[in-house]
């Protein structure tokens, strides 16, 4: 098994496919559109390939150490993940393929109208353990 990170990003859709951004839907689209990801993650759950997920609030602070003593820098000059994630799954599954396949289903998400949002997601690879070299 493989777990792989699936990253909702604020995006949106592809136009021209429902690309109505969420703080535009009704309480009812967004009602359904959370209730579509907690069926997913539920069908995920009973086949073992789930393993969390979240979504997040647009707010947040980007914070770096800036040297002994000095108070962290906050709210930097680039685009922060405040402005890109909207919200995360991990799933634990056989293939690439697989995960292809999950992501490609998450994707289908309802949004205004009802409609598949078709959002983008990025799948990444969760780093596995580096091998080690002898000599």
């Amino acid at each position: 098994m493989a777990k792989y990170l699936l990253l909702k990003h604020y995006r949106g859709a592809p136009a021209p496919a429902n690309d109505v951004p969420m703080d535009q839907w009704t309480p009812a689209e967004i009602s359904a559109h959370v209730q579509y990801m907690q069926d997913f993650a539920d069908r995920l759950e009973g086949t073992g390939e789930f393993v969390d997920s979240q979504a997040l609030t647009p707010e947040g602070t980007f914070v770096r150490y800036d040297g002994e003593g000095r108070p962290p820098v906050t709210d930097g000059p680039f685009a922060e993940t405040k402005d890109l994630i909207a919200g995360w799954m991990v799933i634990d599954v056989d293939s690439y393929e697989r995960a292809l396949e999950v992501a490609g289903e998450l994707s289908a998400a309802p949004g205004a109208g009802g409609k598949p949002i078709h959002e983008w997601l990025e799948l990444r690879p969760f780093l596995t353990a580096p091998h080690c070299v002898t000599e």
